[in-house]
This record gives structure tokens, sequence and C-alpha cells, in this order.
């Protein structure tokens, strides 16, 4: 068939149109693809908000974030104790496909040059992937610069500290009262600044929004509060005669409120920075914790501690704000783990999550958003301190503690009291043997981290 002039300059002129239509689309969806700030807290039990029902700690502005979103009931992290949880959020994986997973938690005797491979794909390389410029700010615990810094894992930017804990006026470790450590760092270099940790983790963080930028932003934002030592505003003298970081002496109820209130406030200059920014309406807001609430902690109506598998130890809060995408005041029983973040935010950043990588995690943007109901979830965890392991699979949860097999019906029994080991023992081994199953495509503990009884004991299921 012949194709006269005036026809094939208007047919070239339709293909060029849509092209041009087509890009000016995909610009559009770059250019409106939403900021994200992620909040974690350090150490912080289910009830220490006041919106999860503490007793005595204030929390307006983290309670804002539920209040204009969505508060998901059945919030969890991936591990009960800090670095492993973090390996799952960077990874969107179950930290246990890692040798630094098995750092329970990551310590200065870990191997050296143990960090989450360079090749793995991250929550924040997968967004800089899709353009968004990405930063770090606060407690990064997951391997030593420069081979393993935030900047060699998807971050662009990186001010926080490096280690695990850092005293909130000296910004190191203490031991032995002398500071160890890498400490405050920005990107690879060791950082000395004057002030609150809390508040210049806030500071930073409102600068990085009030920054001009052609690209949207990923915030992750990992404040080290309310974890040990317990020092507030007006401890700076204290810590200058602080012999240990652990300060296990130390503390009491009125100063974790302090801690917990600081890092609220901080929460609402970050707020107001969005507002005044203009950029409130187009920003995805996360607040959760990497685990279950320590000894100042409330974890009503949970029992179990950091470092147990009992709800208490691994159930957090988790808020989530997206103007115009979520409902406010909205209320979910959603199951949701750390290592959900990676594909959830990517897919609600417009992102093609399998394109991306494989993940253990589960996208729950429609969930988050009120598109879908909640899906059933199976989870699963160990903990090599006293051979813990633990299912969730639907309602029903299978707890190894303490060398004792204890099932419980999570919906009927949150507080994990009613035990139904006895009363049900095929489920009690079914489920054992789906833990069994699931474990052995995990790495195994190296036998010289195992206690002589846990040895004994379970080195063959560990």
């Amino acid at each position: 068939m012949q194709v006269d002039r005036r026809s094939f300059l208007g047919g070239a002129g339709a293909i060029c149109a849509a092209a041009v239509a087509s890009e000016t689309h995909a610009a559009t969806a770059k250019a409106k693809r939403p900021n994200i700030i992620f909040i974690m807290a350090d150490d912080l039990g289910y009830a220490d908000l006041s919106c999860t029902g503490s007793h005595h700690i204030r929390t307006p502005a983290i309670d804002s974030i539920g209040a204009q979103g969505v508060q998901l009931r059945q919030g969890y992290a991936n591990s009960s104790i800090c670095s492993p949880t973090r390996t799952a959020l960077l990874t969107g994986c179950y930290q246990y496909r890692f040798a630094l997973g098995l750092e329970e938690p990551l310590s200065p005797t870990a191997p050296e040059g143990v960090g989450v491979p360079l090749a793995q794909p991250t929550i924040a390389s997968v967004l800089r992937d899709i353009g968004y410029r990405t930063k770090l700010v606060g407690k990064w615990h997951l391997g030593d610069p420069p081979k393993h810094s935030p900047l060699h894992h998807g971050y662009d930017e990186f001010f926080g500290i490096v280690e695990g804990a850092a005293d909130y006026f000296r910004h190191h470790m203490v031991i032995g009262g002398k500071d160890v450590g890498i400490g405050l760092a920005k990107g690879d270099t060791p950082l000395e600044r004057n002030g609150y940790l809390t508040d210049l983790f806030g500071d930073e963080a409102v600068k990085t929004i009030q920054a001009p930028h052609d690209k949207p932003f990923f915030l992750s934002l990992h404040f080290n509060a309310p974890h040990w030592p317990w020092e507030g505003r007006e401890d700076a003298a204290v810590a200058q005669t602080l012999g240990s970081s652990y300060h296990f002496n130390g503390g009491n109820l009125a100063k974790y409120k302090e801690m917990v209130e600081a890092m609220d406030q901080n929460v609402a200059k970050i707020l107001a920075a969005l507002d005044e920014a203009g950029k409130a309406d187009n920003t995805i807001i996360v607040f959760t914790s990497d685990n279950g609430g320590e000894r100042f902690s409330e974890t009503w109506p949970f029992i179990g501690v950091k470092g147990e598998l009992l709800e208490g130890g691994i159930r957090v809060p988790l808020l989530v704000r997206w103007p115009g995408r979520i409902a406010a005041g909205s209320k979910s029983e959603q199951v949701m783990i750390s290592m959900d973040f990676l594909p959830t935010l990517l897919a609600m950043a417009g992102g093609d999550v399998t394109r991306a990588g494989t993940f253990d995690g589960m996208d729950l943007s429609a969930h988050l958003t009120g598109k879908a109901a909640p899906a059933s979830r199976t989870l699963y965890w160990r903990f090599k301190s006293n051979a813990q392991a633990a299912l969730r699979d639907g309602d029903w949860k299978y707890l190894m503690l303490g060398g004792k097999e204890h099932l419980f019906n999570l919906a009927e029994d949150e507080r994990e009291r009613a035990d139904h080991a006895s009363d049900a023992p095929a489920r009690v081994k079914a489920m054992r043997l789906q833990w069994d199953s699931w474990n052995a495509q995990m790495l195994s503990y190296p036998l010289g981290s195992l206690s002589e009884d846990v040895r004994e004991h379970y080195a063959d299921r560990y």
C-alpha cells in the first residue's frame, strides 16, 4: 500500500505527539512521586506513645501521624533486638539470610568487615534507582565505614552515629570512662558537634526538608532515643562523668518520659517544616520502633521485653500518614513487619517491586490505603539467646522459649497466657515442622556463638 507524503507526515506527527505525551506523562508522574520520611525509634515499647496507651508519656506530634493517617495495631519488628531488625528493614528480607543478621546485636567482637552484601538491593537503593535523593539521619549499626557505610548501601548522604548506641552529648559509646568507636559522622568522616543527639537529628531532618531540590526525597530518620544511656537535655554534666554508656545503674520512669517527649518535640519540628515548605500533602510519613521496649517501657497489653520473642519484645507502634491516599483516623488490623517497608514504600512511590529484586517482605500498599482487606500473614522469628523460636500463622503463634514449646491464639489471647500446647499437640507439631522447614532455608548460627546448653539441645535446629 502506498502512503502519500501528507499521510506520512500526519502519522509521523501523531507518533511524535504520542511520544511527547508519553514523556510528559512520565515526567509528571516522576514529579508527583511522594516524599518519604521513615522515622524509627530505638527500644520504644508498644505502649510508650500516648496514642498506644502510655500512662504518663505525652506524644502529640507522633500521635498526629496516626490521627491523620492509619494506626496499625499489629506492627512487628523483624527481631527483638536492634541490628537484625535494621538488616531486615534495609534489605526487605529476613535478616537470617545474611551473616550480619546473625549478629544479635552487631558488636565489636563481630567478624571484621561484616555487613550486608554490597550488591544487595536496599530500601535506599531501590528508591534512588527511581529518582529519589536518599539520606539517613541517625543510627546506622550495620557495619563500619568505609566498606559498609550507608553511602555504600544506597544512601546519598549520612549524618548520624555508626555504632549501636552513643552518649547523647559525647556522641560516642563510652566504655571505661573513654569515648570509643567512630561515633557521630557525616558521610564516612567522624564529626565533632555540640548538642543533644535527639535534637541534632531532628535539626538535620528539618534542613533536609527545607533544602531545595528537583528530586523527591527519602529521609530515613533513625533516632537513638530512647535507648540508654539515660540522659535528658539537662544532663550534659552527668554525661562527662559517666563511666559507661550501658548505664545499667541509672535511669527511671521520669527520665525515660523526658527522652521520649524530646523525640516527640523533634517530630513536631519535622511536621512543621513540611507544612512550611508546602510538602506535607505529598509526603508519606512512617513512625515505628526497631524492637519492643526495654526496662522503663510499657508494652501493655503484651508481655515480654526487648530480647524476647513474646509479643512485648517484637510488637511495636506503627503509624503511617499519606494525605489524600490514606484516610485520616484509620485503624487497621493488618499484620506488618519491618521487612515489608521496602516493597510497600517502593510501590507507594510508583516503583516496580518485581523488577527491583527478590524480597521476603510483602507489598502492603493496597492494605494501608484501604483498597484491600487485611491479608493473613505467616511470619517467622528466631533468636539465639535461650534458643528462642516463633512462628505466627494467621491468629496462631508457636513459641519456643526457655526450652519449652507454647501455643497461643492471639485473636483470643494476645497476652499469651492461655497456652494451648497441651490440648493441641498436633498443631504444635505441625507448626514446629513448619518453622523447621523455614529455618532450613536460613543461615545457621555459628556454634561458637551459642551457649553450651543451646548447642546440646538445639544446634541441629539452628
